[in-house]
């Protein structure tokens, strides 16, 4: 354990002194506190306060936010310290592969949970002043500050799996870049795609919701959207979140990082620095 913290002290001085943890912090203010500003609006439609329209507009930022800002500081932590001569120095050390991975993971997720602290802490403090706040939409501010850490988790451990199979940091930035936009974006417009081709059948009533699980950004989506009826009423929803069981997409998000440090150690431990 005591070599674990060493490299994760070592680790967070480094994302300290390249500004990782400042500008995910800065990243992570600017978009949550402006589209809090820009969600005010629909409150009056929705009945619902302001901070449960703002913990739902951030839902989404989130989704796309997290997993950049995880895979943007994963991408570089094995690929790149092998080219720069570091890891070969790293493991002359009586330190093993699975150490070096957990010190990383250790400092990143400590990085990105203080970025997700700040930023949405600000933000929902913001909407709950301008418009008000109670007890269900505060449960759901900290439910998203806790499964965005989870979600960043799960990417910062597939990052640093595509860093340990790419050899090279310009390939593991490309295949990052890849993964983002497949797990993100990609994976959902293939999803509404066999949605409309199917029109309502066994496919839209049955697997839809079960794949959307199996994606960690789209787990990430239904577990605050199922604990919360005010931010599914927000994001509408609702329907695709309902017809899971309520374990489902937690049990989904805790499985990624672990699935992916997992995988992480495998192709670390066929890289020769």
């Amino acid at each position: 354990m005591r070599r674990i913290l060493a490299i994760a002290r070592i680790e967070a001085i480094i994302t300290r002194r390249n500004r990782w943890l400042l500008m995910a912090t800065v990243i992570m203010v600017l978009f949550a506190v402006a589209l809090t500003l820009a969600g005010s609006a629909p409150t009056g439609t929705l009945g619902v306060n302001m901070l449960t329209v703002s913990v739902a507009s951030m839902t989404t930022l989130s989704v796309y936010l997290a997993p950049l800002l995880a895979l943007m500081m994963a991408f570089d932590s094995i690929a790149g310290e092998a080219e720069r001569g570091g890891l070969g120095l790293l493991l002359s050390y009586p330190v093993s592969r699975a150490e070096i991975l957990l010190g990383k993971f250790l400092a990143h997720i400590a990085a990105l949970a203080f970025a997700m602290v700040i930023g949405f802490g600000t933000a929902g403090a913001l909407a709950a002043l301008s418009g008000g706040a109670d007890a269900a939409s505060l449960a759901a501010l900290l439910r998203l500050i806790l499964t965005s850490i989870l979600l960043g988790a799960a990417f910062l451990s597939l990052g640093y799996m595509l860093s340990a199979l790419a050899g090279s940091a310009t390939g593991a930035a490309g295949l990052s870049a890849g993964l983002w936009l497949v797990f993100v974006v990609l994976y959902d417009l293939g999803l509404l795609g066999a949605v409309v081709f199917d029109a309502g059948g066994w496919f839209t009533q049955k697997v839809f919701p079960w794949m959307m699980a199996a994606n960690p950004a789209d787990a990430f989506r239904l577990w605050n959207i199922a604990a919360s009826d005010g931010v599914a009423m927000a994001t509408g929803l609702a329907g695709a979140a309902s017809a899971l069981p309520i374990w489902v997409a937690p049990v989904s998000l805790l499985l990624w990082p672990v699935l992916g440090l997992l995988l992480a150690r495998r192709f670390f431990g066929r890289l020769e620095p």
